[in-house]
């Protein structure tokens, strides 16, 4: 079987001269746990990854081995972004054009990224934001300011997509430059939106105060309009996974009660592409309840979910990745592979990116007396061995 995250965890806790148990204490996880993940018998969890990565020193990719491919190279359109995060605040700028095609090709950039085309978002943003920097440096007034605007959301998309890849030490600058150009912004949300980037980072790094304390600012700056509503509500969510990740079962639950509430003003929105409203709502519900709660009801209700066509594919294939998961430490192998399948059928690129599949793939395997012919199609698709 390929290596997977209990056989690189067993590497680094040895390294580090730890046993087993004085991993589990340092981590807060329970021994067995860390026994089960170690073996295999269990698929580890993203607040587990970033609890025993933290306490080893390493980061969390050195234990999932992202980033992966999506079946080509992502070298080329990543190198490229690299360089103009590197540039920073002396990007160097192009011709920018006219100011309505640059939002209309933020917009598109936008819909590439929501419609699981991470790799061509990549790909075309740093031509967009180099036009942008021009159209910072060239315009006046109140052209200006809105120039600013779709240069902040550029970035803070350029953070999302390299999160979503693996990429993390690219998160870091593109979060910076959001952050610095967002006060010259006629729209401030997005300067709060960047706040909650960084602290989705810090999540996954294991840095659950720092994140809280962020995501407490951006609620705070939320305000009674339909817009402050949505960054409120998706502040809350945010809220909800630091809180599920430290295993605080009744702080993400009163996350998710706040959020449910503000999507319920709302309705079902794709401003500022969070796709906020009361289908991620309970999406996060579900998440909440597998990573802090009670997986077996995580599974049980959560395939349950039902949701309309015009539904973000990438909502939907997170869900069914995490409905996977559920499965299996449910002990159902095959309806963990049933829900792998509709993760891929949703949004193929980002199932194939995800570590949590590659972890859920082997624990199907390890489960398993004898592996069948779906399971080995879809890892050899997943481009992982068993």
């Amino acid at each position: 079987m390929g290596e997977n995250v209990g056989q690189r965890l067993a590497s680094e806790r040895k390294l580090a001269g730890l046993n087993q148990r004085a991993l589990a204490a340092r981590a807060s996880y329970s021994l067995s746990m860390v026994k089960a993940v170690e073996q295999g018998r269990e698929p580890a969890s993203a607040g587990f990854i970033s609890a025993v990565a933290r306490v080893l020193r390493i980061t969390p990719e050195q234990l999932t081995g992202a980033p992966y491919d999506d079946g080509r190279p992502l070298s080329d359109a990543v190198n490229e972004l690299s360089v103009l995060l590197t540039e920073g605040r002396y990007a160097r700028a192009t011709e920018p054009g006219k100011l309505v095609q640059l939002e209309a090709d933020v917009l598109a950039a936008q819909q590439l990224y929501r419609r699981d085309r991470t790799r061509q978002t990549i790909e075309v943003l740093p031509g967009i934001i180099r036009r942008l920097h021009g159209a910072t440096r060239e315009m006046s007034g109140d052209e200006k300011a809105h120039a600013y605007t779709l240069l902040t959301a550029a970035y803070v998309l350029a953070e999302w997509s390299a999160r979503r890849t693996g990429h993390l030490l690219l998160t870091l600058p593109a979060l910076d430059l959001a952050d610095a150009y967002a006060p010259m912004s006629d729209d401030r949300n997005w300067g709060a939106f960047s706040i909650l980037a960084r602290a989705r980072v810090l999540t996954h790094y294991g840095e659950s105060e720092v994140a809280g304390q962020l995501i407490e600012t951006a609620i705070s700056s939320a305000d009674e309009s339909r817009r402050g509503l949505i960054l409120g509500g998706y502040s809350h969510l945010a809220g909800a996974v630091n809180e599920a990740r430290k295993l605080n079962y009744s702080g993400a639950s009163d996350h998710i009660g706040a959020a449910r509430e503000m999507a319920r003003r709302t309705g079902e929105t794709d401003d500022y592409l969070v796709s906020f409203g009361p289908l991620n709502a309970e999406i996060h519900a579900h998440e909440v309840e597998l990573e802090a709660g009670d997986p077996s009801r995580a599974a049980v209700d959560g395939a349950k979910l039902a949701y309309p066509a015009s539904a973000s594919p990438t909502r939907i294939a997170h869900h069914w990745q995490d409905n996977a998961r559920a499965w299996l430490m449910a002990g159902k192998s095959d309806k963990a592979l049933a829900a792998l399948n509709k993760a891929r059928l949703a949004a193929p690129q980002q199932t194939r990116l995800h570590p949590s599949v590659r972890e859920t793939v082997h624990g199907i395997a390890a489960a398993q007396r004898r592996q069948s012919e779906g399971l080995v199609g879809f890892a050899s698709w997943l481009g992982t061995s068993l």
